[in-house]
């Protein structure tokens, strides 16, 4: 099964025809969706679209750009939110040092918090680690968690292995897909399979097909064919060993 394991069902980019775009996916082959939060102000909106549609499955979060918009009463109401039946994962979480318009102390004030409700939960963690893989692998050393997935992975080798070795599988998409993204694509060839999953990002990120464009989670069996290519390996392999990573790394979309 294809498992898009990082998508924004839930974007306003999406309002207008959001059921025509599920549809597309699910026509194009992806069976299964993971829908993750990044504040309180959506948790709503992601549990609702998760309860409509069996095949999409919640995640809750405060991702790191949102933390200024954030209150302390907030993770109380995720640590509540967790305790949800069909939760698969705590994310969007984790921390951004390229938006520098964000304090740092106030990202990793709530993302020490947020591996914490992980902890307590036994749930894995879906990461926001735009260059600051290193800040985030340190915390994930002091506070450990049923491992997850780093989303969108675009630091170097030793940092890839240094997560595989906490148990997290890496996420690649529409990065993977420029010929310029030399390093991503090395990465995607030369990694053991069993630590990569496929993801979209939608409605972000958009492929090189795509480009300025909405991207959409019908996209994700051409990632899969991307994939497929960099590692000279036939398309259902990647298919196959894929999913098998998503349920390793969120053992819960198999019976949520």
């Amino acid at each position: 099964m294809l498992i898009d394991t990082h998508v924004h069902l839930d974007a306003p980019e999406f309002a207008q025809d959001r059921e025509a775009v599920l549809e597309r996916a699910r026509q194009s082959g992806v069976g299964c969706f993971v829908l993750p939060a990044v504040s309180a102000a959506n948790f709503q909106d992601v549990a609702a679209l998760a309860a409509a549609h069996p095949e999409v499955h919640r995640a809750y979060g405060i991702h790191p750009l949102y933390v200024g918009d954030s209150r302390e009463e907030d993770l109380d109401l995720l640590d509540e939110r967790l305790s949800e039946h069909g939760v698969v994962a705590v994310g969007e979480i984790g921390l951004d040092h390229f938006a520098g318009h964000i304090d740092l102390g106030l990202q990793e004030h709530y993302f020490v918090a947020q591996l914490r409700l992980a902890k307590r939960h036994g749930l894995p963690v879906i990461l926001h680690v735009r260059r600051a893989q290193d800040a985030i692998l340190k915390q994930l050393r002091r506070i450990e968690v049923p491992g997850g997935i780093a989303h969108a992975f675009n630091g170097s080798l030793q940092q890839a292995e240094a997560f595989i070795a906490l148990g997290f599988k890496l996420g690649f998409g529409g990065a993977m897909t420029y010929d310029g993204s030399r390093r991503i694509r090395q990465l995607a060839a030369g990694l053991p399979l069993d630590a990569l999953v496929l993801e979209t990002d939608a409605p972000d990120m958009p492929p090189s097909w795509g480009r300025g464009e909405r991207n959409e989670p019908d996209n994700l069996p051409r990632y899969a064919g991307v994939l497929a290519g960099l590692r000279g390996v036939p398309l259902d392999e990647i298919v196959a060993a894929t999913g098998r990573n998503a349920w390793a790394a969120l053992p819960r979309l198999r019976s949520a």
